[in-house]
């Protein structure tokens, strides 16, 4: 019973709060992403566990969550304009994203280890820098391969992954509420590119199930379901340890999709990047869902979880900062902090609050580099910062 309600609250919200958005302006002020995700984490943590009438399914709740990402990006870039996209900005924006990540690293890491200055002490905070860039230049799969080079203890390697979900939790809100206001202020106007509607600048709008369009519509969701069948498949074979290559699999549906989108009934399709919306929604509701603060092991070990949080607000100001020197425009920054902060899977988040669908393409271009070296940063600089202790 808990599977069926847990399905008809993942799709059923999402649908609400898209309806309740016509009726309340506040709703669409505010985003409806930001509702739903104060949704998620006040089912996470103020429902207790044994109401008797309603809990969350774990197993449900993790399955929709990592289906919605797959389905939303196929969707979202078959309706983008990729012709106008610029390789040269790409590489700007990566290398100071980049850049920034490695800086804070490094600099946090002389900062926050610990006071006594023991070799294990040098050599275990040494551990937590090389996972630190792996997460926040590629993402979880780079933490799980660099933990096991360097050799991190199984103690340690839990309050990374605990303290990180606290703060890049922190980052999601900073970005879901604040972000775009805040970089389009500081930073250069953003560069050409459609809005969700037809050119508009404001935030995500949507209306996924266009009864005159649905021809289109189920047309966008079948390419899309054969492009994530093939990537998913593609992904498990290259892994080979039943679990599926993330860098593969995202590159593959990238690919496909940008592809798909060239087919003349896709062609810059807005009902096809709607209905990616809608699954981005979805998304953003399992992710809170899954934030249950009351499980986390908060007081373990609090310089890492200082250190974490400065390499993340730091890497932010700095990339800031390099952006405003190089003239780059602020949704771009945006979309790539996201990228490498959060991962390629949260891009089309950070396009839908930004109103800015052809921003997908540079965002998952920026994500899947840092992928691709984020295990050789990691330890690279696991190595080099014990040459020098």
């Amino acid at each position: 019973m808990n599977t069926l309600i847990t399905i008809l609250y993942l799709l059923g919200v999402p649908l609400l709060v898209m309806q309740l958005a016509k009726r309340w302006t506040w709703i669409d002020k505010v985003s409806p992403m930001s509702v739903l995700y104060v949704i998620g984490l006040a089912t996470a943590n103020l429902i207790p566990a044994d109401n008797g009438v309603f809990n969350v399914d774990t197993g449900t709740n993790t399955l929709f969550g990592n289906i919605a990402v797959p389905l939303a990006i196929p969707l979202m870039l078959m309706g983008c304009d990729t012709k106008g996209w610029q390789v040269g900005k790409a590489a700007k924006v990566f290398i100071t994203g980049l850049a920034s990540v490695l800086i804070v690293t490094v600099a946090g890491f002389f900062l926050f280890q610990p006071a006594d200055h023991t070799a294990e002490s040098y050599r275990s905070f040494a551990q937590v820098c090389a996972v630190a860039t792996g997460i926040y230049t590629g993402g979880i799969p780079n933490m799980g391969a660099i933990k096991q080079a360097v050799g991190m203890p199984a103690e340690t390697y839990l309050y990374v992954t605990s303290y990180d979900l606290i703060v890049t939790g922190i980052y999601l809100v900073f970005i879901i509420l604040f972000g775009k206001t805040v970089f389009r202020k500081l930073l250069p106007a953003r560069a050409g590119g459609e809005g969700l509607q037809g050119g508009e600048s404001g935030g995500e709008k949507v209306k996924p199930f266009d009864r005159n369009h649905y021809k289109v519509s189920l047309l966008a969701i079948a390419i899309t379901l054969v492009i994530a069948a093939i990537s998913y498949g593609v992904a498990l074979l290259a892994s080979g340890d039943g679990t599926p290559n993330m860098t593969v699999l995202i590159l593959l549906l990238t690919t496909l999709a940008i592809a798909a989108s060239f087919l003349p009934p896709m062609k810059r399709q807005q009902h096809s990047f709607d209905l990616g919306l809608y699954c981005v929604y979805v998304f953003c509701l399992s992710i809170a869902t899954a934030c249950n603060v009351r499980e986390m092991d908060i007081a373990g070990s609090l310089p890492i979880l200082y250190y974490l949080g400065f390499i993340i607000f730091g890497s932010l100001v700095l990339q800031t900062l390099m952006a405003r020197l190089l003239k780059i425009d602020g949704d771009s920054v945006m979309v790539s902090s996201v990228a490498l902060i959060n991962s390629p899977p949260f891009v089309p988040l950070a396009a839908a609050l930004l109103g800015n669908k052809n921003i997908v393409v540079l965002g998952i271009t920026v994500g899947l580099l840092g992928y691709m070296l984020g295990n050789y940063l990691g330890i690279g600089l696991y190595h080099l910062l014990m040459a020098l202790g």
